[in-house]
């Protein structure tokens, strides 16, 4: 029997695709209490059979279900099981839990003529809309992953919400870039108070001030100006920081196994790429701004030529942007293969040499496939990488919970870059401010060894860069 409470608390239909998205998901809505509808069990039984991740879920779920009913206290299901989080969730200053309800009598479900038949969502929406009937002086809110869901919902009458709890922005414009434009009068500013020596050929500057405040670690920060100043955030102390320069990849004299930046945000991606004290890199942009081929010229000069890596491991999501093709013969090589066409194309423009002729290349070739390999991310749960060049290419597609199984598969010696484009996400429920990439970047923005670029600006072709802008 669900009570009506005078501090205005909130009762929460959930979906079904809420629990498989985030089996935590019960324990994320504070004192408010949480209802499951039979048609949801009666879904997440269908659901728990298999390997999948979200199989996974339901059978996570199930098991809080069954701690929570088989609490010490709990005698009296119709009045609802409290909500202990027993550490799932971090509760600020012991607040109050709300209480999970399930339907254990029979509602009054009268839905309209237009929802016929016995479909799950009709049943959902006959039982949030007999529930708002019943209990007229509790906030009824349906929460679900699914849009069509939300849509008819809201059509007929029913507060309905997305799961906003997995997202770690509330806008991706909020992303962090991890460059900074300095201001113009930068040098006068600080000039007074600035240290500045030389290490290894580079120059170090030890800035104060109040802007220093707003940076972070491996930071990149420039002045405006064409051939200005470029540098990293090495350190930050309250306001105080450590100012590394860059090192120029645009001309012949830094080139990184044969190729250049092309402008400022591709040079700083450089720096951090080739920078062994950065363990983790993200690069996020739009189709043709250079991410794949940076990472993997980047990963070349240090596996081949410096020896600081034993090979590249290059994986990814094989999320179809079309229909299945079916069944894939071969080893697991071989089957990652068709995924994996933007290595192909980045690595012909990287060999690309006329010397030594067909010979040539064909040596070049059999070194590459040697130190270059393919792996499907279904098998990376337990395994772990040492001394190894590790890029998880259209990273965009994975969930925050893939991407950390994904991350700590990084022994010691390893490098993990994550390439992606939040404006290309295919998997179902995943938005561009809930994405593993997005999760990845914002939690990282502060760790001194990891970094964080923006590309803006295409490098593929001017129709490429034209079709992205007009189309």
């Amino acid at each position: 029997m669900i009570q009506p409470d005078p501090s205005a608390r909130r009762l929460f239909i959930l979906d079904t695709n809420v629990l498989m998205h985030d089996p935590t998901a019960l324990f994320h809505f504070k004192e408010h209490d949480v209802y499951l509808p039979m048609v949801v069990l009666e879904e997440m039984d269908a659901g728990k059979k298999g390997m999948s991740e979200v199989a996974r879920n339901v059978r996570q779920v199930s098991r809080f279900i069954d701690e929570l009913i088989c609490a010490p206290g709990v005698d009296d299901i119709e009045q609802g099981i409290p909500l202990n989080t027993r550490g799932l969730v971090d509760d600020a200053d012991n607040e109050q839990r709300g209480r999970l309800f399930f339907q254990t009598h029979t509602l009054k479900i009268a839905l309209p003529d237009a929802l016929p038949g016995n479909k799950s969502d009709n049943n959902i929406l006959g039982t949030a809309l007999a529930l708002q009937t019943e209990y007229p002086d509790v906030t009824v809110t349906l929460v679900s992953k699914d849009i069509n869901l939300r849509i008819k919902a809201t059509v007929l009458g029913i507060h309905a919400e997305d799961y906003f709890n997995d997202q770690v922005l509330e806008d991706v414009d909020l992303l962090f870039s991890g460059t900074s434009e300095l201001p113009a009068d930068f040098w006068q500013e600080h000039g007074d108070t600035l240290e500045s020596w030389q290490k290894d050929g580079r120059n170090y500057y030890r800035v104060h001030g109040p802007l220093v405040a707003s940076w972070n670690c491996n930071e990149c920060v420039y002045l405006p100006e064409e051939q200005g100043f470029e540098a990293l955030v090495r350190e930050v102390d309250g306001e105080t920081a450590v100012l590394e320069t860059a090192i120029d990849y645009r001309g012949s004299r830094h080139t990184v196994w044969g190729i250049s930046a092309r402008n400022r945000e591709q040079n700083f991606a450089l720096n951090l790429l080739m920078d062994p004290e950065v363990d983790f890199v993200s690069l996020v942009g739009t189709a043709g701004t250079g991410k794949t081929l940076l990472a993997l010229a980047a990963g070349l000069t240090q596996t081949l030529e410096e020896n600081r890596y034993r090979e590249i491991i290059m994986t990814r999501v094989t999320v179809p942007v079309g229909e299945d093709i079916g069944f894939l013969p071969g080893t697991e090589e071989e089957k990652m293969t068709p995924w994996m066409g933007a290595l192909m194309d980045n690595l012909e423009v990287l060999t690309r040499s006329d010397v030594g002729g067909d010979w040539g290349r064909a040596a070049t070739n059999d070194l590459l496939s040697n130190r270059i390999k393919i792996r499907s991310m279904n098998f990376m749960r337990g395994r772990t990488f040492l001394n190894k060049y590790l890029i998880l290419d259209e990273a965009q597609n994975l969930t925050p919970k893939q991407m950390k199984t994904l991350v700590t598969r990084a022994g010691p010696g390893t490098k993990v870059i994550c390439l992606g484009n939040v404006g290309q996400i295919d998997t179902p429920y995943i938005t561009e401010t809930s994405s593993g990439l997005t999760y990845v970047v914002d939690r990282f923005q502060n760790w001194a060894h990891s970094g964080h670029i923006m590309l803006t600006r295409g490098e593929r072709s001017r129709l490429a860069d034209y079709a992205s802008d007009t189309l």
